[in-house]
């Protein structure tokens, strides 16, 4: 049964800690507990300017559920969990989304048991962690408060609780996932897939953003627009970062990219594109000068559109140049679409679990775009050097013995 020892009587509430005083007891609980760090997070990406960890939830069987607040103290935090914790036998929900912020923290596990991954290759189509638990362990949890603003200070006790759920039933859930894909001789396919995830994650760095990563940016034609563009991205940025606030709290990137399109050239035109805060005090005075200063710029510092994948002679194009410019290898790349699907129903197991569609996008452009002859070898060559693993290349790689070169 789940160790619940850290509810406060009668209240179901948990106890929060939040300064070194308090790391130091639940590390040394933790470091007397055994087995498995059954290990969560939650953050506040919606609210705040990055994704960092505002609350960790740590449960360990014999030491007990301990709720760790680590802002405010976080190289506290590192020096104080990472010598218990780092290194030790993790079991995460969906580890790459917890992992980043983990690492910011210092916290890397040595061994992983990813319980969503086990999931989906066990089969399962939507492992979230409600669906295993409640599979696996006969759980119903509590749901709700999983996009909440959590670095609220203090958090309410519903909301811990909650927190609390998604650690303290990981162990039993893992044993059971493990048992069933021992019991489907997947156990080997499951653990080269966690090693995968904890090499990835030991060298992790956060990815540094930039006006080119707008979700629609590429519908935008003129170099007026992508210098508009860049301009409120940035001043976005500048004011989101020192406010540590959310981008998207200040101006939506739909509105970003509607402001971009429309070019509106008063405050008035401003505040009458679609989605334009202009009822929030004082934005079209904020942004406006913004848009100004573009126009009053030379044209020659404007950016110009991104080169497409389509011009790039040295990976995929996209859908529609690959099958107008390039049929005989789309063609391929359906078949092969189709084979993997097939192996992966024969497996048990989602088709991009076999392999990625990035990946096998890859591979197919290569192996019908450069000599051949392409040999069971050299396809399993050209796989490990994308990223695929051992037990995908060696199901993958005789597939490609259905494409003609």
């Amino acid at each position: 049964m789940p160790d619940t020892s850290r509810r406060t009587s009668g209240s179901g509430a948990y106890t929060v800690a939040t300064s070194p005083e308090e790391y130091q007891r639940a590390a040394a609980a933790l470091a007397a507990g055994r087995g498995p760090f059954a290990i969560d997070t939650e953050r506040a990406s919606a609210y705040r300017y990055d994704d960092r960890a505002f609350l960790v939830q740590i449960f360990r069987r014999g030491a007990g559920t301990f709720l760790l607040a680590p802002e405010g103290h976080r190289d506290d935090f590192e020096s104080i969990l990472a010598p218990v914790v780092g290194g030790g036998d993790w079991i995460v929900h969906a580890a790459p989304e917890d992992l980043p912020s983990l690492s910011e923290l210092g916290l890397y596990p040595g061994t992983l048991f990813d319980t969503a991954l086990a999931g989906r290759i066990a089969g399962f189509d939507k492992p979230n962690l409600a669906a295993m638990v409640e599979e696996f362990c006969g759980v119903v949890l509590e749901k709700g408060h999983g996009r909440e603003d959590w670095s609220e200070v203090p958090l309410p006790a519903e909301w811990l609780d909650y927190a609390a759920e998604d650690v303290i039933y990981l162990n039993e859930l893992a044993e059971a996932q493990a048992e069933l894909l021992a019991a489907t001789d997947k156990l080997e396919i499951a653990d080269e897939e966690f090693a995968f995830i904890v090499a990835e994650y030991a060298e992790w760095e956060p990815t540094v953003k930039t006006w080119r990563d707008l979700k629609g940016i590429a519908q935008l034609k003129s170099r007026t627009s992508l210098a508009v563009a860049r301009a409120l991205w940035e001043e976005r940025d500048t004011e989101a970062r020192d406010r540590d606030k959310s981008p998207s709290q200040i101006l939506p990137n739909k509105v970003v990219l509607a402001v971009a399109k429309a070019l509106p050239r008063s405050p008035r035109d401003l505040g009458a594109v679609p989605g334009f805060p202009q009822r929030r005090r004082g934005a079209v005075q904020r942004w406006f000068p913004v848009l100004q200063s573009v126009y009053d710029s030379d044209p020659s510092t404007w950016p110009t559109r991104k080169r497409r994948a389509d011009d790039n002679e040295t990976g995929p194009p996209g859908k529609s140049a690959w099958q107008r410019h390039h049929p005989d290898s789309w063609e391929a790349l359906q078949a092969m679409r189709s084979a993997v699907a097939y192996s992966a129903a024969q497996l048990e197991m989602q088709a991009e679990v076999l392999l990625t569609p990035a990946t096998l996008r890859e591979a197919v452009w290569t192996v019908t775009n450069e000599p051949g002859p392409w040999s069971t070898h050299r396809v399993a060559v050209l796989l490990r050097s994308l990223g695929a693993r051992e037990w995908q290349i060696a199901e993958v790689a005789p597939l490609f013995g259905l494409i003609e070169v």
